[in-house]
């Protein structure tokens, strides 16, 4: 008479199903960064970062907030750290949040936008995180950023910059000079971004 390995063999699968459907813990994270103009809202700040594949990924600067910050001066903060620029915040921007999974965390990630105006600084890609920095001309941003929730941002901040400069006209001509063209901050165009090589 055969010997039965109906039972044994039948609660093997059932803890293995089990261990695949443990549920993982599920954590919130804050970040803060922003669109970062040139003087003459000409050109913004972006940095590079190589992605598993190895391909350059464009995007706006940001970072988690630490501790006794407000999202404001996290802006600030990530902009210098990843960028080398030092800015002002003129406005709030809006916000993005999505999904990911890290390790055994699945994390709802919040990043609070704020458009910025540089008034010192340079480029500088010194940041471990980041491959290139460089500024871009507003008119070519929406093309070469990375993810879709930020090109919307851009377009936002392009209609808030249009209905400031309506603003502007409006209340009549300003005082002679205040329309003159200055020297851009940091370096002058996209080909000045700079990269260092083998960084993640």
């Amino acid at each position: 008479m055969p010997s039965s390995s109906g039972r044994s063999g039948g609660s093997k699968p059932g803890r293995r199903s089990r261990r695949r459907g443990r549920r993982l813990k599920t954590v919130d994270e804050i970040s803060a960064g922003g669109l970062v103009l040139d003087a003459e809202h000409a050109k913004a700040a972006v940095i590079g970062r190589l992605d598993r594949k190895g391909r350059l990924l464009w995007s706006l600067p940001k970072g988690h907030i630490e501790a006794g910050e407000t999202a404001e001066q996290t802006a600030v903060r990530e902009v210098a750290e990843e960028t080398g620029i030092h800015s002002t915040v003129l406005s709030p921007l809006g916000s993005i949040d999505y999904w990911f999974v890290a390790e055994d965390r699945r994390v709802h990630k919040t990043v609070h936008h704020f458009l910025l105006e540089a008034y010192g600084g340079e480029l500088s890609d010194e940041d471990v995180e980041v491959t290139e920095v460089a500024w871009v001309p507003l008119g070519e941003l929406e093309k070469l950023l990375a993810y879709a929730d930020e090109r919307r941002l851009v377009r936002q901040a392009g209609e808030l910059l249009n209905g400031q400069a309506s603003t502007r006209t409006s209340q009549g001509p300003t005082s002679t000079g205040a329309g003159e063209p200055g020297a851009g901050r940091g370096r002058g165009n996209r080909g000045a971004g700079r990269r260092r090589g083998g960084a993640e």
